[in-house]
């Protein structure tokens, strides 16, 4: 039997957001290397696997990513069907591309199942639209926390035009709050911060780019969250004489 793993999005949390495909690989999996971020829920469609939890979570100590491919590579090359489960999608800040070509490297063929993203599913959640005709016409997905702790280019994204969506973001959001302001981005810029996206606990704070910190310090904004940056933000009907106000989010 050819070696064979799986690499699949689990969504953002929602079990109901799971793909066809991906429950289909679940089904199959005789080894499930999980994720911290993916809901247990899922775990339904996978009863005879044996399932290892390999926590990956932004900020926090993992599980080394070594460790992570030689576990793939051990069960694939014992001929066993591997399922990695990934919060969101594989390839969207998931190390999704980085562990198909280390298998593929190592003679072990890889299928790419994607999930939902949360920065899709917390804002339409939110009923904020990405894009939006004549208002935002891209999107940009970037992600705050970087390996080597480098920093983004935040003047060309400030000028880019486009919705700005910031994943892990909870714990730099002066640094993008300044940075952005420099960068010419205007400070009534709305700003929708969303907490557990998906989930039945989702939160989200509502402020613009000047308050965006103050108001997350009382929203008490927790990780995980994603950032949505834009006037997409207040299309969903943030008032100009209340340019901050938080809710949690009726799912």
């Amino acid at each position: 039997m050819n070696a064979k793993v799986w690499l699949v999005g689990a969504g953002p949390g929602d079990p109901e957001l799971l793909t066809l495909k991906a429950v289909r690989a679940l089904g199959e999996a005789d080894v499930v290397l999980i994720d911290d971020l993916v809901n247990d829920a899922v775990l339904e469609h996978c009863p005879g696997a044996r399932i290892i939890a390999v926590g990956k979570r932004g900020g926090c100590r993992s599980t080394p990513q070594a460790f992570i491919h030689r576990l793939m590579l051990r069960y694939a090359r014992q001929g066993k069907c591997v399922v990695r489960l990934k919060g969101g999608d594989p390839c969207i800040f998931g190390r999704g591309g980085e562990e198909a070509q280390w298998l593929r490297e190592h003679g072990v063929e890889v299928e790419l199942v994607n999930g939902i993203t949360a920065g899709l599913a917390g804002a339409t959640q939110c009923d904020i639209p990405l894009t939006l005709r004549g208002i935002a016409r891209g999107v940009t997905l970037v992600t705050a926390h970087t390996q080597d702790g480098s920093s983004l280019n935040w003047k060309a994204l400030a000028q880019s035009g486009t919705t700005l969506v910031v994943y892990m973001g909870v714990a730099k959001l002066s640094e993008i709050h300044e940075q952005l302001l420099a960068g010419g981005l205007a400070a009534n810029t709305p700003v929708a911060m969303i907490e557990n996206a998906s989930l039945p606990h989702q939160r989200d704070c509502r402020s613009d780019l000047a308050s965006m910190e103050a108001d997350a310090g009382a929203f008490q904004l927790k990780s995980p969250a994603i950032l949505v940056i834009g006037a997409v933000a207040g299309a969903a009907g943030l008032e100009e004489s209340q340019p901050a106000w938080v809710q949690a989010s009726a799912l």
